[in-house]
């Protein structure tokens, strides 16, 4: 199932090229997910307009292999202020083989603490201005991309625990999937070791958004994941040959 569980966080969105969008731009986003050349499943993305400075984040992924399946619903919760983000609530509901369990969080910012629990284990941390939901820095890693920030490190809330993670760009390199062909930076996620490594590469045409990801263990590709369709409620200045159909609910 570990393949499976990589999926929840690390997976994000693409946009039609050359559209004036932004990180939070309404849209529905849907990518293929394949365990090696294995069909996995699906998983997508939705992001409805923006009422104020509040922010409804929603991840939804339903994948399966062999007689495993792991099914997530992931919502998050926050306020924007300029290219900062802050949290405010979290949930994720896991459901599939082996057991089910849910983990929610409340950001109580003016108390500078965060209330977490995680399956029937709850816990307090204190809240730092640089925590995330892992959902919610998905969107404010673009926004650092794209305001030029070269200091990748991010801390994030899950699984009851406080992890923090470390991004270096490799390089720029032409990505060509069945969605299309993009001129892309390429990312990797730093760890101390070689055994897992974890690329994803991200178009500065597109606002810095991930356009596909790789995952490796033991130099074996375990996990790809592609864009497969999508759809943006601002109008595309442009004609795009990519797939545009909205997933269906």
């Amino acid at each position: 199932m570990k393949p499976l569980i990589i999926l929840s966080t690390l997976l994000s969105l693409s946009l039609p090229l050359y559209a004036a969008q932004t990180p939070l731009t309404p849209h529905i986003a849907e990518y293929q997910v394949n365990y090696g050349s294995i069909e996995l499943g699906k998983a997508r993305f939705q992001l409805p307009e923006i009422e104020g400075n509040q922010v409804q984040y929603r991840f939804d992924s339903n994948v399966s292999l062999l007689m495993l399946s792991d099914r997530r619903t992931v919502k998050s919760s926050f306020t924007i202020k300029g290219d900062q983000l802050t949290p405010m609530r979290y949930t994720h509901d896991r459901t599939g083989t082996g057991s089910s369990y849910q983990e929610q969080s409340a950001y109580v910012i003016d108390q500078k603490l965060v209330h977490s629990r995680y399956k029937d284990e709850r816990a307090k941390f204190p809240y730092t201005e640089d925590l995330y939901d892992p959902l919610m820095a998905q969107l404010q890693f673009r926004l650092d991309m794209m305001a030029g920030k070269t200091a990748l490190h991010y801390k994030m809330l899950k699984s009851g625990e406080i992890d923090e993670y470390d991004f270096k760009v490799v390089g720029k390199e032409r990505m060509t999937i069945e969605s299309g062909s993009y001129d892309t930076v390429k990312i990797e996620v730093v760890r101390d070791s070689t055994k897992r490594q974890t690329f994803f590469w991200m178009s500065p045409e597109l606002g810095y958004l991930p356009v596909r990801l790789t995952h490796f263990e033991k130099g074996s590709k375990q996990l790809d994941i592609k864009l497969l369709n999508y759809q943006f409620q601002s109008p595309v200045v442009t004609t795009v040959t990519h797939a545009t159909q909205p997933p269906k609910p």
